[in-house]
């Protein structure tokens, strides 16, 4: 097996704070095989694009990046091309890429990320194209190395996948199904960031307010952010859908310590026809009576959200329906996104 010790790494990350983590994670894990990272890719012996596939923004400027992978390529036969993530998940994709982009050494997704310093080695040592996407989700890999971005922020992972089939978004066909993991490690893990510095923690997932669903302990949102409350001095956590905000996690949020006073909960749309034909499972009213009940429990809550302009079908009353809603609630801020096509 060819040496890792001392060759150079670039990651070019696309997408979400969950895609951001990974790529701590890979950047962790090659640093503990002796690799050392560089900020451009033009200076490293390897590359990893960390790829998302919710918007086509994020497409255009992936392929344009890879595009420029193949001069590097020409350049430096020994240069290794790494493509993952969640665009390679989606079906056809992988296969559809290595047969336009033959100068892609390694492709893997989002269920293996733990076996990538396994299959770079296999890469590296063979000379020939490995490819490595799984269909099933894989198991959740605890004590994985960690490289963070900031020495006093950290994201922590608490959950994996999403149950929701909003019926514009992709990411449970290529994030899995939900699974947690236990409130004993999301502990362990927090404690050991507060002993290396680290003062906030943004927990994630795609609904951390379902965290536990379906798990033997049957352990819940609320019961985690009760645990945690003290390790650092401050919490945030993010996305959370509507649907499942509990009255257990409004009464544990009013009461920590740690938890900060800013939540976010994505609207997407303000008018009932259209929050039904995205299958968000809420409507306008119930989304209003949560609003009400965290403001009542936690006053100064800073409230932010997403918002989708253009869902297919939407009238212009359906959108003014988005900006009463908006104008009613009054976000501290709001990310907003153009409905983006996409195949399928």
């Amino acid at each position: 097996m060819n040496s890792l010790e001392g060759k150079k790494y670039n990651i070019i990350t696309f997408g979400c704070q969950m895609n951001e983590h990974d790529s701590e994670t890979i950047s962790g894990m090659l640093r503990e095989k002796g690799c050392v990272e560089v900020p451009d890719k033009e200076e490293s012996d390897i590359t990893i694009i960390n790829t998302c596939s919710i918007r086509e923004n994020a497409d255009k400027r992936f392929f344009g990046t890879l595009g420029q992978l193949k001069k590097l390529k020409k350049k430096n036969p020994d240069y290794i091309a790494c493509v993952c993530g969640c665009m390679m998940q989606q079906q056809g994709v992988a296969e559809k890429l290595l047969r336009l982009r033959p100068y892609i050494d390694l492709v893997f997704g989002t269920h293996n990320l733990y076996r990538f310093p396994q299959l770079l080695y296999e890469a590296l040592s063979s000379g020939h194209r490995v490819v490595e996407v799984m269909d099933e989700e894989g198991r959740i890999a605890e004590h994985m190395p960690m490289r963070r971005a900031s020495a006093i922020q950290g994201y922590l992972t608490i959950m994996y996948g999403c149950n929701n089939f909003c019926s514009y978004c992709i990411v449970p066909y290529v994030r899995g199904r939900e699974r947690s993991r236990s409130i004993a490690d999301i502990v362990k893990e927090a404690q050991e960031m507060a002993q290396g510095g680290i003062q906030e923690i943004m927990l994630l997932g795609q609904n951390v307010n379902s965290f536990g669903k379906g798990s033997e302990g049957g352990e819940t949102f609320p019961q985690l952010l009760h645990a945690l409350d003290g390790v650092v001095p401050r919490i945030r956590f993010m996305t959370s859908h509507p649907k499942d905000l509990s009255d257990a996690l409004i009464e544990e949020m009013a009461r920590s310590k740690s938890v900060c006073p800013q939540f976010h909960l994505p609207v997407q749309a303000g008018n009932d026809r259209i929050l039904a034909e995205m299958n968000r499972r809420y409507t306008r009213e119930h989304y209003l009576e949560r609003v009400r009940a965290l403001r009542s429990a936690v006053p100064d809550v800073g409230l932010t959200t997403d918002i989708i302009a253009g869902f297919p079908g939407e009238t212009e009353a359906e959108f003014e329906d988005t900006m009463s809603l908006v104008r009613e609630v009054r976000y501290d801020s709001a990310f907003t996104f153009i409905y983006s096509p996409r195949q399928g």
